[in-house]
Formats: C-alpha cells, structure tokens, sequence
C-alpha cells in the first residue's frame, strides 16, 4: 500500500496540526514533555508509524533522542548520533531535509541503530529544527512502516513543525540557561559573604588573642612604671622596657594581620615578582620560576597570589616533590598561573568526596578562583605528580 499524502485531508487540517502543536509549545512544559507530546501527536495526525526528535547537545557537537512514539521513547536520552553520522546526522550537518521512500540500507547516509528497529520501517523523512535567525536546534523525522512517496508539500508541513519547535526550543534553553547563572550569581554572593565573614573571624581573632593581649599587659606595665618612676627608677626603667617589647610585638602582628587581607609586597613589587619572591621563601628542594608581568586588578593580584601560596604550602606538606615549576604568562585574554611537581599525586575525582587536606585544599583554591570568573583544575593521578592550573579572564580594556 502506498500513501500520497501525510495522512491530512486539506489545508484545514494541516492548520489544524501546527494549532495543536502551539498549544503544547505554549503550555510551559518541561522540555522533555514538549518533545514528547509533540512527537506523539505528529504521528497521531499525521498517518505516520514513529516519530523521533534529536536535539543537537552545541558543546560536544551531538545529536541526542530526546523524544519518540512508543515503544522508543524508552531510549530518550541514551541514544547519540555525531554530526554527519546517519540521516539524522546529514540532515543536521546540512540543514537540509532528507527523503527515502525505500531501501534505507542502499542509502549511504543510513546508519543502522538497532534499538530503533529500522528494518521494521519502510519510508522516512527527516527535517532540521531551525530557529528564525538560523541555527540549528536538532531533527525531526517520521517514519512508516508502508512505503510513502513523502511530498515536497509534506516536508515543508514537517518544517514548519520543526520551526515552531525550534524556536520554542531555543526559548527554552535561553531560560534555563538564564536561570543557571542567577543560581550561580546566588551561590558566589554567598561565596562572597561566607569568604569575607571568614576573613573578619580570623583577623578579629587575631586582634583578639595576639594585638590586644599585648595592648592590655603594656598597660599594665606603664601603670606599674609610672607608680614605680619616683621611688624605684630601676623598677620603672624595667617597666618601660617591657613596654617598649610588647609594643614592638604589637606592631609586627598588626602588620601580620594587614598582610592578611594584602600582602605588602604586592604593592612593592607587583603580582610577577612577588610569586619569584613566594617561590624563594618556601623551602622546597628545586623550584624554578617563570613570571611575566600583567595587569590585573588589586583583588585578583591577592587572590592570585593567595592561591600560589595555598598550593605551594600543599606541595611542601603533601607532594614530596623533588622538582616544582611556578609559571605565571599571559594567553588568550587571560593571566594563567600554573604549578607543577613530581610528587606523588593523587585522585581528584576521590578526594573531591572527602574533606581535610588531602588534595592540595582544592575547594577554597577554586571558591576564589569561581569569584574572579576564573577556573581552578587540577591534573594529577597517584604517583606521576599534579599540575594545578588557574585561569583568570583579563578584561579587553585592561
């Protein structure tokens, strides 16, 4: 039996069909269900057998089913096809749509899937979902289990469809996408607070145990010289000494505690030979120092820095390297520091699971670089060393 048509009667029913498929791209559905039900009701329409949706996945460049009429709507999302792989993939790698009326296999763009069970079906046509300003979304086709002679007022009925659903596609993804980054800009202000409110504990408790103890006693000593400094000069004098010390000890550990929020010697030599000068003051056995200067805001000159000192300190603690590389350069509108030794290393992906200070204290090395809009990895396996990596974005106009 052969069939002319796509199952529609007259342009009634076609308009009928895309106001049906409105409605479901209308009704702010999880994407998947869009997909789903659009798949269903074109076959229920349109005297078509199956219907398969692939969305194209832009980052790795794959095709992935997204949606199908039963019983292949068990294998949404576990069936890939590569850009130029199968009809599916030709149609995407073209933007053009595909007709075969019979003998798939003699078609050199076939690709036999066998979960999709192409020897039970006759006839396909396959259609790009492209969005208005003309990028690709994924494909539709239909396919029958009769022979079908697919008309070209068919396939433009099938493009139509896959327009609308691109669009609404496209909508879709630019939402989700949307809400990511204000979920993500929620969770770094958290960042920001939780990080700042850290910083205030520590420097408050440094004032609290080391600069204000030492404030109190030197009081005290002044009061005991001043009672002491008519009747006892000797006693008074030791007083005052002892003052003297304590107020030289409170001066170093308020310079500590400013140093804290910035080290000094960023303002005094700027981020390349303040690292050269890290470097040199961590006593490890053989590190090499490879620096450029940049150009980098204050804030992420600390953060920079602070975190070469984190991952030197872990080297020292952790490694037992031999050798240690520190490079600091400047690639592809961003400054990139990177430290390499020949320790023993370890397994990110488990010691992500777990925390303490086995993996080179990744997580707060990475919370400061996801502040500068930076990435912080790390490349190491047990027994061939670590190369920890940070990437920071440089403006255009710096």
């Amino acid at each position: 039996m052969i069939h002319s048509r796509l199952g529609l009667a007259d342009a009634d029913s076609d308009a009928q069909l895309l106001h049906r498929v409105i409605e479901i791209l209308s009704a702010g559905l999880d994407l998947d269900v869009v997909v789903q039900r659009v798949a269903d009701l074109i076959t229920e329409t349109t005297s078509t057998d199956v219907c398969f949706v692939h969305l194209l996945d832009k980052p790795r460049g794959r095709l992935q089913l997204r949606g199908a009429t039963p019983p292949f709507d068990q294998f949404a999302r576990h069936i890939e096809l590569s850009l130029g792989d199968g009809v599916s993939g030709w149609v995407a790698a073209h933007c053009a749509p595909a007709v075969i009326t019979d003998n798939k296999r003699a078609d050199p763009r076939y690709l036999y899937i066998p979960e999709l069970r192409g020897e039970d079906f006759t006839s396909m046509a396959s259609v790009p979902m492209i969005t208005r300003p003309g990028d690709l979304v994924g494909v539709l086709n239909v396919h029958t289990r009769d022979r079908r002679e697919f008309t070209q007022a068919d396939v433009e009925l099938l493009s139509t469809v896959a327009g609308l659903m691109a669009g609404a596609i496209e909508n879709a993804s630019l939402h989700s996408r949307l809400a990511e980054r204000e979920e993500a800009m929620e969770r770094f202000a958290e960042q920001i607070v939780l990080l700042g409110e850290t910083e205030r504990r520590q420097l408050a408790g440094e004032i609290h145990d080391g600069i204000s103890q030492r404030i109190v006693s030197l009081s005290f000593h002044l009061s005991a010289a001043a009672d002491a400094v008519a009747s006892d000069p000797v006693s008074a004098a030791e007083q005052i000494a002892r003052a003297q010390e304590l107020a030289a000890g409170a001066l170093d550990e308020t310079r500590l505690a400013i140093a804290g929020l910035r080290p000094p010697v960023l303002d005094d030599l700027g981020l390349a030979a303040s690292l050269e000068s890290l470097a040199r003051s961590i006593p490890l056995p053989d590190v090499a120092v490879d620096t450029v200067m940049t150009n980098l805001p204050e804030h992420a000159e600390t953060a920079v820095y602070r975190i070469a000192q984190e991952a030197l300190q872990n080297v020292l603690k952790h490694a037992s390297a031999e050798h240690v590389q520190l490079r600091l350069s400047v690639a592809a509108g961003a400054v990139v520091l990177e430290i390499s030794d020949d320790g023993v290393g370890f397994d990110p992906a488990a010691t992500a699971e777990r925390a303490g200070p086995v993996g080179y204290g990744l997580p707060g090395m990475q919370q400061r670089a996801e502040l500068l809009g930076g990435q912080l990895t790390a490349d190491s396996a047990p027994g061939r060393g670590t190369v920890v990596r940070l990437r920071v974005p440089v403006s255009a106009e710096r």
